[in-house]
């Protein structure tokens, strides 16, 4: 009786040619970045220009400028200090344990309400 034998180097061809293909004929999703400046650190910030304050929480709890307030409400509250005073400038201050989602959500409704600069990220580190 007579052993068959099957020859399984054409087959790798094909497999390792397959995937060279799809490697190279590939293409990437680009990942588009967060917007968020850092304050300056330089001292070139004047300390004299006003700043409103959101603050997110661990728990998740949005304050402008001390109050509570509901993340929907916070574009409003943004355009009303904007129409008092043009030149206040926002600053995100997030604890390093709150949803990232959160921030992004009040950084969009800062550049909804007419920000293209001058919204600042920081983290609130209480030690």
């Amino acid at each position: 009786m007579t052993e068959s034998h099957v020859d399984l180097t054409p087959m790798l061809d094909v497999v390792f040619i397959l995937l060279i293909f799809f490697i190279v004929t590939a293409t990437f999703a680009q990942e588009d970045a967060l917007g968020l400046e850092p304050p300056p650190t330089d001292g070139t910030a004047d300390p004299a220009q006003k700043a409103m304050v959101v603050a997110v929480a661990e728990s998740g709890v949005v304050t402008v400028d001390g109050r509570p307030t509901d993340i929907g409400s916070v574009r409003a509250n943004i355009e009303r200090v904007r129409a008092a005073s043009p030149d206040v400038r926002i600053l995100i201050k997030a604890d390093p344990k709150a949803k990232s989602g959160t921030v992004v959500l009040i950084r969009d409704a800062a550049y909804a309400a007419g920000y293209t600069e001058g919204v600042n990220f920081v983290l609130d580190r209480k030690t």
